[in-house]
């Protein structure tokens, strides 16, 4: 599998360290607020990426962590009249509940940064110690300079660097350098706080995820990665002060999903293009979310629009009934064996797959021989010879690729004993050739919310 690595900018073969075993970070969100699309896109790869290398036999160890203790978690904690601490933790619960309607599998390990205060100041005090960084009252601050690799992530020149921080520097901020940034916090009125040699603070948003994956692979990781605009400066200072630190690579490999336009333009809130996981949901479902997010290749710009969402709610329609139809088909199918044909079929479509996913997670072309598949799996449907085992066959190849993506997943729901009975009386109408009573009954149903379809497979009812 090769995999473009943000730091070479180029696609490198993965070659773990340890053998069969990957180690995976994946910076997670800050629990403020729901999550959006954009958050959402990364989940969704990273968890593609998760089960794809278990399905080609890796051992997958993947750490997510949560920041809950941030600026704008204190600020909206304050508004509500709640401890930051209530507040985290209640977001955290919510994205639970998105990430599992999205299918996104939990992390082996979820840590959060006010469970981690240890090890940050462990980290804090080495880099003190090593010369890498210093004490400004009651803040900690990493000196950029003394890293003369620093910038070496995002490409970017060092003058336009240090001119973008020279207009970030907040005020109260006493740094030696405006490249320069905070690893240990001192808290102000009204913050939450731990004590540290320090003084009264919290964590700098960048040292969480340097001490969490160090703390919890103690070396290298196979692969650090989120999105594109966490590369600089998050992912810049990670590298930074972890190597400073530690004194090896922070990661091999560097992974990075492109961002997500709404209408053609980047997502924002004062763009009024701005959409919570959950909005989406409540009008789609969570399943066409996830398979629209994946339905380019992660590295390429996605622009969302409700006919996009549309065309996800169909194209998942087209596989729900691929599905169904070979379930219901494999039930009446005649006995025997897997037929060449059908094998041929499954080795062909699960070589397609394979190649375009070990092609930089490909998912675009994983989903096209998925739906190469679905073709040929309706062509084999309508041959009434065809046996059980080879149904079987492709039902199993089938269901092993859609599940590596994650995206046939949600329950159909079921269909009240009222339509059914319907469906019954209209199927005896038909029996009795008394065609006006069964297209009443048909257009019975329909008023009813639902459809009644007749195949060759059996009769399928699906809602409207």
């Amino acid at each position: 599998m090769k995999i473009y690595n943000t730091m070479t900018r180029k696609k490198e073969e993965l070659s773990p360290i340890n053998g069969k075993k990957v180690n995976i970070y994946a910076c997670g969100p800050t629990v403020y607020n729901l999550i959006h699309v954009g958050n959402a896109r990364q989940l969704c790869v990273f968890d593609v990426l998760r089960r794809y290398l278990k399905y080609r036999g890796y051992e997958v160890n993947y750490i997510q962590n949560f920041t809950d203790v941030d600026d704008k978690i204190i600020r909206i904690a304050n508004e509500k009249g709640v401890s930051p601490f209530e507040h985290a933790e209640a977001m955290t619960k919510e994205y639970f509940t998105d990430a599992h309607g999205l299918n996104i599998t939990d992390a082996d390990i979820h840590p959060k940064a006010t469970e981690s205060i240890g090890i940050i100041l462990d980290m804090v005090k080495t880099l003190i110690d090593k010369g890498f960084a210093y004490q400004s009252g009651g803040d900690v601050y990493f000196a950029a300079n003394k890293y003369p690799e620093y910038g070496k992530l995002s490409h970017m020149p060092l003058d336009e660097l240090k001119e973008g921080a020279s207009q970030r520097v907040d005020s109260g901020e006493q740094k030696r350098d405006p490249m320069d940034f905070a690893v240990w916090k001192a808290a102000k009125e009204g913050e939450p706080y731990w004590e540290s040699p320090y003084g009264k603070g919290r964590p700098g948003w960048h040292i969480e995820c340097s001490a969490m994956s160090s703390h919890f692979v103690g070396g290298t990781l196979d692969i650090h990665g989120g999105g594109a605009d966490l590369i600089f400066p998050h992912h810049e200072n990670e590298i930074a002060q972890s190597e400073c630190a530690n004194g090896y690579p922070l990661a091999n490999i560097w992974m990075h999903n492109g961002m997500l336009n709404v209408d053609n333009r980047k997502m924002s809130k004062s763009k009024g293009n701005f959409f919570l996981v959950r909005e989406l949901a409540e009008k789609f479902g969570y399943e066409p979310v996830r398979f629209m997010l994946l339905q380019a290749q992660y590295r390429a710009q996605l622009n969302y629009t409700v006919e996009v969402m549309e065309s996800a709610v169909a194209s998942l329609g087209r596989l729900k009934n691929c599905k169904s139809a070979l379930e219901k088909a494999i039930e009446g199918a005649a006995e025997g064996g897997a037929s060449e044909k059908a094998m041929q079929i499954c080795e062909n479509r699960r070589r397609q797959f394979i190649e375009a996913m070990d092609d930089d997670l490909n998912t675009a072309d994983g989903i096209t021989a998925v739906f190469e598949l679905v073709r040929e799996i309706n062509t084999e449907l309508l041959d009434e010879n065809v046996t059980k085992g080879s149904l079987e066959a492709l039902y199993k190849t089938f269901c092993e690729l859609t599940d590596v993506l994650g995206i046939i997943y949600e329950k159909t729901e079921e269909i009240p004993a009222e339509i059914l009975e319907l469906v019954e009386k209209r199927k005896e109408a038909r029996k009795n050739k008394d065609f006006a009573l069964a297209d009443s009954i048909r257009d019975e149903i329909a008023a009813k919310g639902y459809i009644v379809e007749e195949t060759r497979q059996g009769t399928n009812i699906k809602k409207a």
